[in-house]
């Protein structure tokens, strides 16, 4: 959506009179702005304040609601899929001049059995909701039930993956759910169990090392069972099975250990490197491997492998922050190369990152150093408040933690609206 944005604004002229037109594919008809998920977990943002509609930011861009199923760059050809996901429908084709690639990523699923049924994930909206719903009704669960193993397999919680979405994800739920506990009279705050499992050594792998150990103390802190050098390796039947020896039941289990980019770049023709990244230069042109740009092909975000100027050898990491400042320099280089004009390499600003960890409470990454406690927190909301990109958004936002401020926090269950045929399909005898 940014480089669309982008290049929206430099080729406006073009686009009013019919010499150029620029069409985006996407399955959402919006785009999702990831690092206030954890936040929207918590119900301390309204859903649909992090998501902004393409078709109103894009008034000049053709809009198309629909997966694409295959590219062949050889011959400038793509094929979309507008049916929903698990119909079949007509494929269509369209031609193209320049194609940019910005499909993403989406989770990196191990073969752990059990967690297929089981798990949950935390990568769009509907995920954060559905979690947010699914911890309220573990805790009405543990408060009607009377069986004490169910009661504490309600109240145990587990993430897997100690990443920013990982511990932010946890934290604010955490938080969310002692405030909530307050309402049952036979549930306290040290009746909950969070369980964080991380395969490496340390959290926040791409933070510095004095911000996580900082962020690990305060999680521990909190009585989270913070398992480091540790693997998941069985959920069947709800039975949690580590690779320390311990085994726990558990009914919540949330899978947030990192990010493979988007099944959709095997379907192309486009270079890719050893981990399914489309190979790129540090203009953003997809790069051949011998290193000379292929004509006509873009890629930016989780989905392209774009060499990292601050760091020898490496690429820069799938994150938010880089995406976003990909997406501009693309539009620019993009429109640059249409007048001719010469591109420019990425060379992106150091990237300071942060994380909330509850109403209140948060870790911040500045030039200065760390940054941690209430003054983290107010630093985290105006960076991404300034990041999110519609100012209709903003200020959504802003009112949504404004509210927060004033009025008590709601913690109520919709659970049922995620099966919203339920009701209606049990009125039929044969369901019942």
């Amino acid at each position: 959506m940014s480089a669309a944005l982008g290049l929206q604004h430099a080729l406006g002229p073009r686009l009013r009179t019919g010499e150029a037109e620029i069409t985006v594919v996407e399955p959402q008809p919006y785009l999702t702005y990831h690092p206030l998920l954890a936040e929207v977990a918590a119900g301390s943002i309204d859903p649909r304040h992090v998501v902004v509609p393409l078709r109103r930011v894009l008034p000049d861009c053709r809009v198309l609601t629909a997966r694409i199923s295959r590219i062949d760059h050889a011959t400038r050809r793509a094929w979309v899929d507008a049916a929903p996901r698990g119909e079949e429908g007509r494929i269509s084709e369209v031609r193209y001049d320049h194609l940019v690639v910005a499909p993403g990523s989406v989770s990196r699923i191990a073969p752990v059995p059990g967690l297929a049924e089981h798990g949950l994930g935390f990568g769009s909206v509907g995920e954060a909701v559905a979690l947010r719903n699914h911890v309220l009704e573990q805790l009405d669960l543990a408060s009607s039930t009377r069986d004490p193993e169910l009661r504490q397999a309600a109240l145990t919680f587990v993430f897997v993956g100690a990443g920013y979405a990982g511990v932010g994800a946890l934290a604010e739920l955490e938080d969310m759910a002692r405030y909530a506990v307050r309402g049952y009279y036979n549930l306290a705050p040290d009746d909950l169990r969070w369980v964080l499992v991380e395969a490496t050594d340390r959290i926040l792998a791409g933070e510095s090392p004095d911000l996580a150990a900082h962020t690990l103390a305060e999680l521990r802190e909190r009585s989270v069972d913070v398992r480091l050098g540790t693997t998941l390796e069985s959920a069947a039947d709800r039975l949690i099975t580590l690779s320390d020896g311990s085994r726990f039941a558990a009914r919540t289990l949330v899978w947030t250990a990192g990010v493979r980019p988007a099944p959709l770049l095997a379907d192309t023709d486009l270079p890719l490197d050893a981990a399914g990244r489309v190979r790129c230069l540090d203009t953003l042109q997809v790069a051949h491997p011998d290193g000379t740009p292929l004509d006509g092909a873009w890629a930016a975000g989780d989905c392209a492998a774009v060499p990292d100027p601050a760091a020898d050898n490496l690429l820069c990491a799938p994150n938010a922050q880089h995406a976003l400042a990909q997406a501009r320099l693309l539009a620019a280089n993009l429109a640059a190369e249409l007048d001719g004009r010469p591109t420019a390499g990425y060379r992106p600003e150091r990237i300071h990152c942060s994380t909330s960890l509850g109403l209140g409470r948060a870790v911040a990454h500045t030039s200065r150093g760390r940054l941690t406690g209430r003054r983290a927190w107010w630093l985290h909301r105006a960076r991404h408040l300034r990041r999110l990109p519609s100012l209709d958004r903003r200020v959504r936002v802003l009112t949504d933690w404004l509210l927060g401020g004033i009025f008590s926090r709601e913690v109520v269950s919709l659970g049922s609206v995620e099966h919203p045929r339920s009701e209606f399909e049990s009125g039929f005898p044969e369901r019942r």
